[in-house]
């Protein structure tokens, strides 16, 4: 029986624990590198475009619309090509927050006179029952609340990434992912976005301020990760729990 709670225990968990049992002992795997659109999650992106235009032909000039080369253009333009994303976010936050609310209720109702009737009510409900003051009620709620918020982060890299795809506005969508093992933790970095062509530099960089839809992510695995991440019966406790 405690071998089937066991199981079930370990299924409900997800295929992340199998991965994390299987990997006792050794560092964790690298992910082979691969294409990024065959990922099964991979899906093309699809924004807003303007109407086509025809591209002016100058058939007597040497000089190519768009280009910053003379000869030719180093950045990047088509699917497969590679582009540098340069990550550069100091991102700082601090905010306080205080609440105090306080409020007093009285509330007080008798009947002294009802056609005669209020002297029928030490008969019905007893001796200590007074007409005048048949209900006195009384409240009082008091609430103090303090919030403070305090962020600091700063994130410094370049990562190259693969142009997927090429809108049809011209617009280049870019991956980019990079895995790097320090003994038994294993970093894992990945951007995602569009970028214009316009924005790339002459040295094939771009920051990731010109870049739309961007998704950076920053984590990975190991032991380290581990130890920092609390339990799944902790975390579903933080989720159901009112209180």
């Amino acid at each position: 029986m405690r071998g089937r709670c066991l199981l079930v225990a370990l299924a409900l968990s997800g295929c992340n624990t199998f991965q994390r049992l299987s990997e006792i002992g050794r560092p964790p795997v690298m992910t082979p590198t691969a294409d990024p659109t065959s990922d099964p999650k991979w899906r093309p992106v699809t924004m807003p475009m303007p109407h086509a235009e025809a591209t002016p032909r100058e058939p007597a000039s040497l000089w190519r619309s768009g280009s910053r080369a003379f000869f030719k253009d180093q950045r990047a333009a088509q699917v497969g090509d590679i582009v540098t994303i340069l990550v550069n976010t100091a991102d700082a936050a601090d905010v306080e927050n205080a609440s105090l609310e306080t409020r007093t209720g009285n509330e007080s109702m008798g009947l002294p006179n009802l056609f005669g009737l209020e002297a029928t009510l030490p008969r019905l409900l007893g001796k200590a029952v007074s007409a005048s003051t048949l209900v006195n009620a009384t409240s009082t709620n008091t609430a103090n609340g303090t919030g403070t918020i305090k962020r600091d982060e700063t994130v410094t890299l370049r990562l190259a990434g693969v142009v997927t795809q090429v809108l049809p506005n011209g617009n280049l969508v870019v991956a980019a992912s990079q895995e790097m093992r320090v003994n038994s933790e294993l970093r894992v970095l990945r951007v995602t976005g569009v970028i214009r062509p316009q924005d790339i530099a002459s040295d094939n960089t771009v920051p990731h301020d010109r870049m739309a839809e961007a998704r950076i992510s920053y984590g990975g695995r190991g032991q380290q990760t581990d130890i920092q991440t609390p339990r799944y019966g902790q975390q579903a406790l933080d989720v159901l729990l009112p209180f």
